[in-house]
């Protein structure tokens, strides 16, 4: 089957020139309300961002993803390697909220939330706007010779990009390695902590090459969302649309003529003006339909909605909407999927509230050192056990010490009789438990210890004893 001629863009993407060399985008300055919300939601989201690196609740930062000594701090609350299975449910949580917003309301996350949208939309392509002017002086400009005018603008936005990708790489590893080790690393000067630095000038360069040539393509081609919400969107998701019932008519869209009656005429409201496009952060023409390239950012609303004011036109062409609000005038109904969706997540999160209930402050675990077997000792049978004790408090233990409940027998720590664990961090040592073999239940017998700070039991711990096979 011969394609359309206007499908011809699901071919191809706004970055891309026929060539296959990249294709500018030079977008409009967007105004409206629309905008507007999204800027003082943005101005408060990049707050939250910058400040939760160093927000301490109860000693804990509250935002922290250090992956290379596995610790993890959720809204202040600590995740230890033993609490993996509670970040995993997080994990899932998140996964599932975004797929139920999605069905309904499309890829308003990344208009609205995402990072990504939020840094190149409301901080670097408003210095742009600042620096280089609106779309036809940015065009103008790529166009001009090499003149002092260029190389001092073109000079003043890299460095100016450069500045913020600095500021936003500090931020981003406060939140791999910690507020205090940034603020330290401030203080004792890069020369005291040389792999910090090097760790911050390849985050730096990272967002740089972002933001200054990558751009609106991490949306298009290295986000995978844009290809997930082709799987979940259906006719019943709110989304950016363009109403193509009223836009096109009978005859279709046409320019604006004020002698003419587009009612009599049959043509659409649409006045074929483009701004919608020009205003696109990814150069789509949203009256194409749905398209991966769409973030959802309302630019296009906001465009057409003043436009269609200009001509006398009723608002709205371009709105949030459904297709089947667009075709059959049908209204937002919460679908089976949805509720499916919202099902799974409300069940996710109760297991989630109840392993926050049950988790422990205290982790210890007793383990069998690899690859030795049990010793003779007179009548007893002797294992050695390597032992890590976590503390997730806000307090220090003095005096941690293990004690077998059963089977009768004795522990023996290596070169102590106890040993501290400060707060927030963990202790390892080697241990000796000795039993007698008339006590043994078999070649494995189960043992049940106590962990005790003085006199506080703070965990119970179990693990099996090896001994011999042919005994009595």
């Amino acid at each position: 089957m011969s394609k359309l001629p206007d499908e011809d863009f699901r071919d191809s993407i706004a970055t891309i020139d026929k060539q296959g060399k990249r294709s500018w985008i030079f977008a409009k300055i967007p105004k409206g309300k629309f905008y507007d919300r999204r800027k003082w939601l943005s101005y408060f989201l990049l707050l939250f961002l910058f400040s939760a690196p160093f927000i301490k609740i109860n000693g804990n930062q509250f935002l922290l993803f250090n992956v290379l000594e596995r610790k993890f701090n959720i809204f202040s609350f600590p995740f230890w390697p033993q609490d993996f299975h509670i970040f995993v449910i997080i994990m899932l949580i998140g996964v599932v909220s975004l797929a139920l917003f999605t069905v309904a309301f499309g890829r308003i996350f990344c208009g609205w939330f995402c990072p990504q949208t939020i840094f190149m939309e409301m901080v670097f392509r408003r210095i742009e706007f600042w620096i280089e002017g609106d779309r036809g002086a940015q065009i103008r400009l790529s166009k001009q010779d090499w003149d002092g005018e260029k190389i001092r603008k073109r000079i003043t936005k890299w460095f100016v990009f450069y500045v913020v990708s600095f500021l936003i790489a500090n931020v981003f590893l406060a939140y791999l390695i910690g507020g205090d080790e940034v603020i330290k690393f401030i203080t004792e000067g890069p020369l005291h902590n040389t792999k910090t630095l090097i760790a911050l000038i390849i985050f730096t360069y990272v967002f740089y090459f972002i933001y200054i040539s990558f751009r609106e393509q991490v949306c298009i081609i290295a986000c995978p969302y844009g290809r997930l919400q082709g799987a979940l969107l259906d006719n019943k998701s709110i989304i950016v649309a363009y109403d193509h019932v009223r836009g096109e008519k009978e005859v279709g869209r046409a320019k604006f003529n004020k002698q003419e009656d587009r009612v009599t005429s049959g043509k659409g409201d649409c006045i074929d003006c483009k701004l919608c496009v020009h205003v696109c952060p990814t150069g789509i023409d949203i009256r194409n339909g749905t398209q991966l390239e769409c973030i959802n950012c309302t630019a296009c609303i906001d465009e057409c909605d003043s436009i269609m004011e200009s001509v006398g036109l009723p608002k709205g062409l371009i709105r949030y909407a459904s297709e089947d609000e667009i075709v059959k005038k049908e209204k937002f109904v919460f679908t089976t999927r949805m509720k499916g969706y919202a099902s799974v997540l409300l069940i996710l999160t109760g297991v989630f509230i109840g392993m926050l209930f049950l988790r422990n402050d205290v982790e210890a675990t007793i383990l069998n050192l690899p690859g030795q077997m049990f010793q003779h000792k007179g009548e007893n049978i002797s294992n050695v056990y390597t032992f890590k004790v976590v503390n997730k408090t806000e307090h220090d233990f003095d005096n941690v010490y293990f004690k077998l409940v059963y089977p009768k027998g004795t522990i023996k720590l290596v070169g102590k009789d106890s040993f501290k664990v400060k707060k927030q961090e963990l202790s390892e040592g080697t241990l000796f438990i000795e039993i007698n073999q008339a006590l043994l239940e078999g070649d494995k017998t189960n043992l049940i210890i106590e962990v005790y700070n003085d006199r506080e039991l703070i965990d119970t711990e179990t693990t099996n004893f090896i001994g011999p096979r042919s005994f009595n």
